[in-house]
């Protein structure tokens, strides 16, 4: 019995590489998943900073911003009555408000529409914007 050939152990390596990868994508796929659910309650809290700007729930008017009933999974730049800027009204291509494009625009809105905004606020913590998100799906139709 002799030693393996040098092709066979690294190639034993590489499949216990592609194991170990392959577990920790899906380590972290769970965690993320929920990570990402969000509080509603907390969320509630959060958006008291938005309700300068916007209104949620039944009754809901625009105001500087849009309302928000109903926002995960309506078509970007779509309520009625609200003059939207150009830069958001161009990402209207991207389809609907789904939870993700919701998370990556509260956390810098100027960067997600690449140039000027109106929203000048942000989420900064991820937290925070899974919990508004969270409470703004309370609202959806």
């Amino acid at each position: 019995m002799g030693k393996n050939p040098p092709d066979y152990d690294e190639q034993r390596k590489l499949e216990d590489m592609k194991k170990f990868a392959i577990a920790a994508a899906a380590l972290f796929a769970v965690t993320s998943l929920a990570h990402a659910e969000g509080d509603a309650a907390k969320g509630e809290k959060v958006f008291k900073k938005c309700k300068a700007c916007h209104e949620v729930g039944e009754g809901a008017k625009n105001k500087v911003g849009p309302m928000l009933t109903g926002v995960v999974g309506r078509p970007i730049a779509s309520v009625e009555g609200y003059k939207y800027g150009d830069d958001l009204a161009a990402k209207s291509s991207m389809g609907a408000w789904t939870e993700e494009l919701l998370f990556q625009y509260l956390e810098d809105p100027k960067a997600f529409v690449e140039g000027k905004s109106k929203m000048t606020f942000n989420l900064k913590k991820e937290d925070d914007r899974h919990d508004v998100i969270a409470y703004l799906k309370t609202f959806s139709n």
